[in-house]
């Protein structure tokens, strides 16, 4: 008689759940770090899976695991900036970070963080392309690391919910979880680019 096995089956969802939740962290934090990953459709896609499995609280991990990643990326960048704003020769974290902040979007950033305060800083990343341009605005301002924070962490936490809940959309109008996949990212891209192509045309029509 065979000897009754001892090595635990794991289920394919819990596997799935255990590669899922530390990859969505990782790519989120990077994303905040070097900011070319779309997170946004990284969050609505993770959301339209939660949405489809039957494991208890998979919406309230996503929920933890992104906002977490993109509270600590944030301030990770925010820190390297204001290490590159104190250096003589810069950064390339700080350049990084001008690179995207247009001259324009930086102005307006500048003049709303001085009227609102940290309110701009926390609908700054719930407006498409608005983050950096904020985030730099506030290393100008010689905003300490522990201002920053304060209002990043609703910012965070906000961005996730409005991601998430593009997610629950999508994930709820498809049965299968690919094509709910597919719908968010095309959605949370369009609205990524949507800003840039306006100033484009713009710029295109004015000159």
């Amino acid at each position: 008689m065979d000897a009754p096995a001892i090595v635990p089956i794991v289920a394919p969802e819990s596997a799935q759940q255990a590669i899922g939740y530390p990859s969505l962290f990782l790519l989120v934090l990077i994303g905040a770090l070097v900011p070319v990953v779309p997170t946004g459709a990284l969050v609505s896609s993770a959301a339209v899976v939660a949405v489809h499995r039957t494991a208890p609280f998979s919406m309230a991990l996503v929920f933890v695991t992104a906002s977490l990643a993109a509270f600590l990326g944030d301030v990770a960048l925010y820190w390297l900036g204001r290490r590159g704003m104190k250096s003589k020769n810069g950064s390339r974290w700080l350049e990084a970070i001008r690179a995207r902040a247009p001259e324009d979007r930086l102005a307006q950033a500048q003049r709303k963080l001085a009227d609102h305060g940290v309110a701009v800083l926390v609908l700054s990343r719930l407006m498409p392309a608005g983050r950096l341009p904020v985030m730099l605005a506030c290393l100008l301002a010689k905003w300490p690391v522990r201002r920053f924070v304060r209002g990043n962490l609703p910012a965070c936490l906000a961005w996730t919910v409005t991601y998430q809940l593009i997610g629950v959309l999508g994930g709820s109008l498809f049965e299968e979880p690919w094509e709910g996949v597919l719908a968010v990212i095309v959605l949370t891209v369009l609205i990524s680019v949507a800003p840039g192509l306006w100033r484009r045309m713009r710029g295109t029509a004015a000159g």
